[in-house]
């Protein structure tokens, strides 16, 4: 980001009824466009898809935290146009999701948008102490769900990087354990192609794989540094990021083999 790029941060979360209403209406309209893009224009392969509509249908109150690859810019809203149209036109289900603040938080009137459809401004660089982590977990202290990129930038080139530690942050200083459930997908990049015009495309066949949750509760039990904990727990996250990325390529191969055989 440049260092003179004036920023903007959302003060305005859910400040009453017209709020609320308004932000359902962004969330809902959002969700059905993702869902025309990703299941009638493309075809879209959801693997457990049962696992987490399950987990948003919760009644325990537990926090949820998602986490996933990010390959395209259309990644976040256009995943969710999987779900059902009663979690797509929920403000109360739906996700948070964590969003660049260079891209999506620039301008006053980008930031009242993408912060009513329940957008978090991370600052990239920013470290794990910044005020989209420390809301994030508040929103999670409150029961709700929170997606995340761990990768922390569109990995374009599907390199092996290492995962950013916010995650680990969440996951360690919730008040409850958080149910953390991991998802990864293939071939965004063809719907929306990270290289201009940066237009949707049609036709496209996508696979959405839903993990297993992961339990953390012995390491949020363990003595042991903050910095070395946090470290930890992004590590057990990075290593299912990881399974379940080689995976879902797997099955990707299948289905296609599959389609090409049928």
């Amino acid at each position: 980001m440049d260092k003179d790029q004036k920023i903007y941060f959302p003060r305005f979360y859910g400040k009453g009824i017209v709020w609320n209403i308004t932000s359902n209406l962004v969330i809902g309209a959002v969700g059905t466009f993702s869902k025309v893009v990703m299941t009638v224009l493309n075809k879209t392969t959801v693997i457990n898809k049962d696992r987490l509509v399950k987990l948003l249908e919760r009644t325990d109150g537990r926090p949820l935290i998602t986490f996933s690859n990010h390959d395209s810019c259309f990644d976040e809203p256009g995943l969710w146009g999987v779900l059902p149209f009663r979690h797509l036109w929920s403000r109360k289900v739906m996700r948070w999701s964590t969003a660049a603040h260079d891209v999506c938080f620039t301008t006053p009137l980008h930031t009242y948008f993408f912060s009513l459809g329940k957008c978090l401004p991370i600052i990239r660089g920013g470290g794990v102490y910044q005020e989209g982590i420390d809301y994030s977990i508040d929103r999670l202290n409150e029961g709700d769900w929170v997606h995340i990129f761990p990768e922390g930038k569109v990995n374009g080139d599907k390199k092996h990087i290492r995962l950013k530690w916010g995650v680990g942050r969440m996951i360690m200083e919730c008040k409850e354990e958080p149910l953390v459930l991991p998802l990864f997908h293939t071939d965004m990049e063809e719907v929306l192609p990270n290289q201009a015009p940066y237009r949707l495309k049609f036709g496209k066949n996508v696979v959405f794989n839903v993990g297993e949750l992961i339990n953390f509760s012995d390491l949020r039990r363990m003595d042991a540094d903050v910095i070395v904990k946090r470290k930890i727990i992004t590590d057990r996250v990075q290593e299912h990021f990881y399974k379940l990325k080689a995976e879902t390529y797997s099955l990707r191969e299948e289905i296609r083999s599959s389609g090409a055989t049928s």
